[in-house]
């Protein structure tokens, strides 16, 4: 009988043959991180924790981790990140498509990091939902500071960068493609096929929500303004109707 309740897991064990640079075959126990990260629970939940752990700890050896996920709870994240920190095999992280919030934490705990050519990575700062007076607000506040904090913690022992600019990078919402991930030691290399000559374009990409939002706040503001007529205090009637249109149409 099965000892643990049936639940819904985000992660996947499977054991396949992977072929290493000299072309040798292996066994070789791969995870599956797919979705939400603890879509259901983990914070609180002594089964979930304790049933991922057992089945990390059924094997030895190297495991290669695949990350497809847009993040999810922060708590499942770090005791993950941990647990395979711990591990005492080699642990190979491949991002096949995207490594977001929470899901960028975990990425963080391999001996090797691994992206596609066409996969992102993206950090930002933790977020939460509270409710009640301005003493509920202020422990949310500084609950999310010190979450913030730690993931920093994880965010600057792979990368070695300083942690104001790892601070910046999360509070503007930072997108990073493959190449710009491995600019900033998010990531080792580029996932690629064996085929021989073949190249990688080396375009790199970095962006912040929070640049693009502004940007486009300010081409919207300076496609709507009405310029003042020179020379004179107010408009005539045919200049606010003409504008007006002008608004309309813009809209």
């Amino acid at each position: 009988m099965n000892k643990h309740p049936i639940i819904n897991k985000f992660w996947r064990w499977q054991t396949v043959n992977v072929t290493n640079e000299s072309g040798e075959q292996s066994l070789e126990r791969t995870l599956f991180l797919n979705g939400t990260i603890a879509a259901e629970s983990w914070f609180d939940d002594d089964v979930t924790p304790a049933l991922f752990k057992s089945e990390l700890g059924e094997g030895d050896g190297p495991i290669t981790v695949w990350i497809n996920s847009p993040g999810g709870d922060c708590v499942a994240a770090a005791q993950i990140y941990n647990m395979l920190m711990d591990y005492k095999g080699d642990v190979t992280i491949k991002i096949d498509g995207i490594a977001a919030s929470a899901a960028s934490v975990i990425a963080m705990a391999g001996t090797k990091v691994l992206m596609s050519p066409v996969s992102m990575m993206m950090i930002h700062n933790p977020a939460t939902v509270a409710f009640g007076d301005h003493n509920e607000m202020e422990k949310a506040i500084s609950m999310l500071a010190s979450v913030k904090d730690s993931i920093i913690n994880a965010y600057e022992i792979r990368t070695g960068m300083d942690r104001k600019q790892l601070s910046k990078l999360m509070e503007n919402e930072t997108w990073m493609d493959a190449n710009k991930a491995i600019e900033y030691g998010f990531a080792d290399d580029i996932l690629k096929r064996n085929i021989e000559n073949m190249e990688i374009p080396q375009v790199s990409m970095l962006f912040s929500e929070t640049s693009v939002v502004n940007s486009l706040k300010e081409k919207l503001a300076a496609k709507c303004s009405i310029p003042k007529p020179k020379n004179t205090d107010c408009l005539s009637v045919k200049d606010c109707t003409e504008r007006l249109e002008l608004i309309k149409n813009w809209r």
